[in-house]
């Protein structure tokens, strides 16, 4: 059995807060093109249903934090430094640098 994902996580946490919460049902009509696009999506990204999908889709939407102004000028800052100081490497190269962070170790 393999690890329990983010997404996977995130949808336990909502779970677990509407257990006793009754849910109002609603019929969603969809093209038929847009309700397989959905239906693959959610088998490929682990969802068990397209009601998951939708469900988690909503969520996001609706309840997740978005970047303030200064956060995004913050966060092109960044990249524009890690550009100019050539701080990119491989994934694998990124990878080894946060463990080794975690560890208390620089590299």
């Amino acid at each position: 059995m393999g690890s329990i994902t983010k997404r996977q996580t995130e949808r336990l946490k909502y779970q677990m807060v509407s257990i006793g919460i009754m849910n109002t049902q609603i019929n969603l009509r969809l093209p038929e093109k847009l309700l397989t696009s959905a239906t693959v999506y959610a088998e490929k990204n682990g969802y068990g249903t397209v009601q998951d999908f939708v469900r988690e889709t909503l969520r996001e939407r609706l309840f997740d934090e978005k970047l303030s102004t200064r956060e995004a000028a913050l966060i092109k800052k960044l990249i524009e430094v890690s550009d100019k100081k050539g701080l990119y490497g491989t994934e694998e190269e990124l990878f080894r640098k946060l463990r080794a962070r975690q560890k208390g170790v620089r590299s």
